[in-house]
């Protein structure tokens, strides 16, 4: 992983980023592009589903549309962003680190955390041998992560993003927590060099976040355009972010 260092003042992500994520995650681009790829590495596996640093509930919520058959289950650490999941996603959501999960071992059948571990408040090794913990031996954990440390940007200032990551970087760390079948891969690539300009050129110097809303024609671009990548038969070679899926490995027997 990428240490920002200094990059962050403090961890405790900003109230107004809470409320533009809650606003936007329904309808923005990259919110849906990010949901979609999450549902689609879930695959066939049902259960108790645990997302992990749940925000103010759009991942849950999509999980309630589209996969009614799983049991969801929601941790946050600000208690009123967990409030709001909680009543956008109407399921449980429990206000908690982490770093020191408050559910049982193997409570869970999988367990996502979508740009939770690259935040300030986080050890990832803490949090990475937490998820192992929680997951049943088999189950399946999938994490996103933002790329490239040299990507940091204002954005990454106002949410308290204190590290960025490589694809190959990311699967050692998975690995080193003791997970199987690591696969890591890069996405959001077509989008990569509008990404460069403005978070390096046009936003630089200024606090401005990335969730915003997009005229329509362009939103609807932009998600087409992660569509199509999703649909690419062969792995991207960069991009803005690392999605990873693992396994905890299953018991072995005993003799």
């Amino acid at each position: 992983m990428h240490d920002l260092g200094e990059f962050v003042s403090n961890s405790d992500m900003e109230a107004g980023e809470y409320a533009l994520m809650d606003e936007a995650e329904a309808a923005m681009w990259w919110y849906r592009a990010l949901h979609a790829r999450l549902v689609a590495a879930l695959g066939d596996v049902s259960g108790h589903v645990l997302d992990a640093g749940c925000g103010t509930g759009g991942f849950l919520a999509t999980l309630r549309r589209v996969r009614p058959d799983v049991a969801r289950f929601g941790l946050e650490y600000q208690p009123n962003a967990a409030a709001r999941a909680a009543a956008k996603a109407a399921a449980p959501v429990t206000v908690g680190s982490v770093n020191a999960m408050p559910f049982a071992d193997g409570a869970f059948d999988a367990v996502f955390s979508a740009d939770v571990l690259c935040h300030a408040a986080v050890d990832p090794t803490l949090a990475l041998a937490e998820m192992r913990r929680v997951l049943r031996p088999g189950g399946l954990l999938v994490v996103n992560m933002p790329a490239y440390g040299w990507l940091a940007s204002a954005h990454d200032r106002r949410v308290h993003n204190a590290r960025r990551v490589t694809a190959a970087g990311f699967g050692s760390a998975l690995r080193d927590a003791g997970f199987g079948r690591v696969k890591t891969r890069y996405w959001n690539t077509l989008l990569l060099p509008l990404m460069v300009v403005q978070r390096k050129f046009l936003a630089r110097g200024t606090a401005s976040s990335d969730v915003a809303a997009f005229p329509p024609w362009l939103d609807a671009t932009f998600h087409a355009m992660t569509a199509l990548e999703r649909q690419l038969p062969f792995p991207m070679p960069a991009g803005g972010s690392v999605l990873s899926t693992a396994i905890r490995p299953p018991l072995e027997p005993t003799r």
